[in-house]
């Protein structure tokens, strides 16, 4: 039984934000997780990046030194992500300090100036460059921008640098009010001070953020055919491949057969299919592996290794040769049994923490998924059968997918 069936306190400000308190006692910091949902596209590849880098470079009422200080000094710890469907913020900080710390989150949020948007801008430059020096992320934008091509999701580090000249502070600052007043908002707070303190800084705080939620414009993304793209990067020493499908949400009853299904090609580690005959039995990588990500209109399901150039269509093989054999045969009562137990037993791993739980449940706020999912995830998991496996095999496998691969 997992943190989430002991009691936590829900409540709505009155502009209909909503927040969930969850009581961790005897712990010496507080977490609180604010989540910011996106629901227009971006009209310039890289704008909510920036948007998102530029949170604590100043509000109406601090300077980007005062707000670094302030962090320091009281040992509050801050963080942003840009996802593509939501803004994350975070901070955790001592139990005495809460009350500044939750003062601060409102500020960079209501009252960010982006001031340091050119220096931001040129920076951000020089690190996707570096990042995109990886051969391993530079297959990955590859296959992302080729899965999503023509659709926001697809926004990716490649894309940002060809257009983020054309982005300018005018564009930042618009995005962003228009986020922040269109956008669902989920706050949560783990840790140990008195409900009513909680209740009441929030609300103070938050009880004039805009909350007018409009309807999501980000399109489902389609794959109308199945498609390779090869990038070439000259001191390359490996191929990196990627091959993946478009995948359900958390919505279809097929998700939780695919967690189950992923599990068992190549999500485990050293158990996995994928793992045992590709790399253990045929010796084609040091690396490989599934993985099943949710966005809120669609999953991405893929497949990833990297190998000698020489095996690059020995690898693409394989993998269909894996899902073949779930697709022909339904996997035993062991193996299936082993591969539930294995997720769910990861679920006390990303719940050690109170920023581990605080993020869990303003994830589940903002995917409208209900604050108990987690306990609803472990019966999901618990209720796949083997035939459900070979079933999501036979039904997502055979449809179109995209190919990405790197190579010298």
């Amino acid at each position: 039984c997992f943190y989430i069936c002991i009691m936590i306190n829900t409540f709505t400000l009155e502009n209909n934000l909503n927040a969930v308190y969850k009581n961790s006692p005897n712990t010496p910091r507080i977490a609180i997780t604010l989540n910011i949902g996106i629901n227009k596209p971006e009209k310039i590849s890289g704008t909510y990046s920036l948007i998102n880098r530029l949170f604590t470079q100043g509000t109406k009422s601090r300077s980007s030194e005062q707000i670094a200080t302030e962090l320091d000094e009281n040992a509050i710890e801050f963080y942003s992500d840009s996802k593509q469907d939501y803004y994350r913020l975070r901070m955790i900080c001592l139990n005495e300090d809460f009350e500044k710390t939750v003062e601060l989150l409102a500020d960079i949020v209501k009252n960010s100036t982006f001031e340091e948007f050119d220096k931001e801008k040129l920076k951000m430059r020089g690190e996707i460059t570096a990042d995109l020096d990886s051969a391993r992320i530079k297959a990955q934008d590859n296959f992302i921008k080729t899965l999503f091509e023509n659709h926001y999701y697809g926004h990716t580090l490649t894309t940002i640098l060809d257009e983020m000249d054309n982005i300018t502070k005018e564009d930042v600052v618009s995005s962003y009010k228009s986020i922040l007043a269109s956008g669902e908002k989920y706050i949560s707070i783990v840790g140990d001070v008195p409900f009513e303190t909680v209740k009441d800084l929030i609300t103070e705080h938050f009880k004039d953020l805009p909350y007018e939620v409009s309807k999501s414009e980000i399109p489902t993304p389609v794959l109308e055919k199945s498609k390779r793209s090869d990038v070439i990067k000259k001191d390359a020493k490996q191929s990196q491949i990627y091959q993946g499908w478009l995948a359900p949400t958390y919505e279809s009853e097929d998700y939780a057969p695919l967690v189950v299904f992923n599990n068992i090609l190549g999500s485990s580690g050293l158990s996995s299919r994928l793992f045992v005959n590709l790399r253990d039995k045929k010796g084609l990588a040091y690396t490989v592996r599934s993985s099943y990500e949710i966005y809120k209109t669609c999953g991405n399901f893929c497949i990833y290794i990297a190998t000698e150039p020489s095996n690059i269509q020995v690898s693409l093989d394989g993998f269909m040769d894996e899902i073949g054999k779930l697709q022909k045969e339904m996997v035993s009562e062991k193996e299936l049994q082993n591969a539930k137990n294995n997720i769910i037993g990861k679920q006390q791993f990303v719940t050690e923490t109170n920023m581990q739980r605080s993020n869990q449940l303003a994830y589940y706020g903002i995917m409208n998924l209900g604050y108990d999912y987690q306990q609803k995830y472990i019966d999901l998991i618990n209720k796949v059968t083997a035939e459900d496996v070979q079933r999501v095999a036979n039904t997502y496998f055979v449809k179109d997918s995209v190919i990405s691969v790197l190579r010298p």
